[in-house]
């Protein structure tokens, strides 16, 4: 196929400049919001399917160094689960700063404290580091119970279950 125009290689650093990416604007980002209820839920699995939204990567839309994704509204956070023995055995570290700070927790001690800890944590762990992943991770909403605030904004419900078969634990 015959290009009807001549390109100039030294100038536009391109071979075909017609087939460049689009970039969006600030202005023509659009949120949308979902819902996710969280019973008996598989952690790592229901942060994946969270960082993908919250990231844009669900959008044909996305860009790495823009912040394109979505609201995500998760409900019923304290009937989450873990595989296996990693409620009791998996290990939390953080340090304070000072010598010798090192602090360790368990998600069953999280889940005392602050119920929707574990699955933050595991979020946050899949977004860029840095500005942009902690703009990303406000975008996170969790909520104990059935209810949220988050009504009025009309979230679409998306179902774990239909997704992959794993993302639900089986009792």
């Amino acid at each position: 196929m015959q290009y009807k125009y001549q390109i100039d290689f030294k100038i536009n650093n391109s071979i075909n400049p017609g087939t460049m990416t689009n970039f969006l604007k600030k202005d023509q980002l659009i949120s949308n919001w979902y819902e996710i209820d969280a019973k008996n839920a598989v952690v790592g699995r229901l942060a994946t399917v969270i960082s993908k939204i919250i990231r844009g990567k669900n959008k044909t839309t996305f860009t790495p160094h823009m912040d394109d994704g979505d609201f995500v509204v998760v409900k019923n956070i304290e009937h989450i689960k873990f595989t296996g023995k990693k409620f009791h055995d998996k290990k939390y570290y953080r340090h304070t700063g000072h010598p010798g700070g090192i602090k360790e927790t368990t998600p069953e001690k999280l889940a005392e404290k602050k119920p929707g800890e574990a699955l933050k944590l595991a979020v946050k762990r899949m977004l860029p580091g840095g500005v942009l992943g902690k703009k990303q991770l406000t975008k996170l909403k969790i909520y104990s119970g059935n209810e949220h605030p988050h009504t009025a904004q009309n979230p679409k419900i998306i179902e774990l279950n239909k997704l992959n078969t794993k993302n639900i634990v089986r009792s």
